[in-house]
């Protein structure tokens, strides 16, 4: 008897998780360790009637070689990204995802990009590294605004952390805010005008993608700082490397790329003020258990047991 659940690319940290949390799990699923070649995705998943996928990329192509298939697992709160979420749905594939496992681990990373971005500290560890000794001019966050653009669950554990730091909020959502916030509300050209940072809190989907586009970009605050631990498919990127280039930004930092890993030629390798990391912003210990916690939690609900 195969194993009815497929997980295609397991890393250490949730393997780990994995038999800590449900020991006997190898009795009803396979677990690829590391990123599996595209070559080999249908063969592994050929008899399984879930996958569980962490951030491999399932086009109709793929799933449609999958006759057992009847559930995706997304490991995470944007399977869009990843699925082709139309096929899914003319093939009745239901496709679950884990939402607020990581709000406070990604809030956490914005933040920390948001500091690291004000004191340009990549640039002057770069620089130190190569014998280059300069104390560069930073920005204090205490009094300045911070723009939110999107207010779920990030947003607003993000928006505490900064106002605890002194900062003035102005929030931007395509729903009403929560009551407690909501003299924080406000129009978005007014707070892209306005805010000495903007960070963005979106979901990507057909109505978001390309959301802070040329024209918006344009209208942010000149010498404003850009955040982005949300989706790259919300930015248009040859903009801002142009924003960025033409000083219009002081600097950006990037946790999320349309193309991952990032290639060695992509152009915001070579963009100074920019400060990249390698979409780690859910990846934290706490975070990681709460995940798989859910994870686990769903199969059992879903069986009745």
């Amino acid at each position: 008897m195969h194993p009815a659940i497929a997980y295609v690319d397991c890393s250490d940290l949730m393997h780990e998780m994995l038999r800590q949390e449900w020991p006997d799990h190898e009795t009803r699923m396979k677990v690829h360790v590391g990123d599996m070649p595209a070559s080999d995705l249908v063969d592994y998943c050929k008899d399984a009637n879930w996958l569980w996928n962490g951030h491999t990329m399932m086009p109709a192509g793929f799933l449609s070689q999958l006759p057992h298939l009847k559930r995706i697992l997304f490991l995470g709160s944007g399977p869009a990204s990843y699925i082709d979420m139309q096929y899914c749905a003319k093939a009745g594939i239901a496709v679950d995802r884990i939402t607020e496992y990581g709000d406070r681990a990604v809030a956490e990373h914005a933040l920390a990009l948001l500091f690291a971005a004000s004191r340009q500290v990549a640039g002057m560890d770069r620089a130190l590294r190569a014998g280059h000794w300069e104390p560069l001019e930073g920005l204090e966050l205490g009094g300045r605004r911070l723009g939110l653009i999107g207010f779920g669950g990030i947003g607003r554990s993000l928006a505490g952390m900064a106002r605890a730091l002194g900062m003035e909020l102005a929030i931007w959502n395509r729903s009403a805010l929560p009551r407690e916030w909501a003299d924080c509300a406000a129009e978005l050209d007014d707070l892209l005008a306005a805010s000495d940072f903007v960070s963005l809190h979106l979901s990507l989907n057909p109505q978001t993608r390309g959301f802070l586009s040329a024209g918006r970009i344009a209208r942010m605050r000149p010498g404003a700082i850009l955040v982005n631990t949300a989706r790259a498919g919300l930015v248009d990127t040859a903009a801002l490397i142009h924003a960025l280039g033409t000083g219009h930004l002081r600097h950006a930092a990037l946790d999320v790329f349309d193309t991952e890993p990032l290639p060695p030629d992509d152009p915001l390798l070579s963009v100074p003020n920019l400060t990249l990391t390698t979409h780690a912003g859910f990846k934290t210990r706490e975070a990681t258990q709460r995940l798989m916690r859910a994870a686990i939690a769903m199969v059992q609900e879903t069986e009745g047991r």
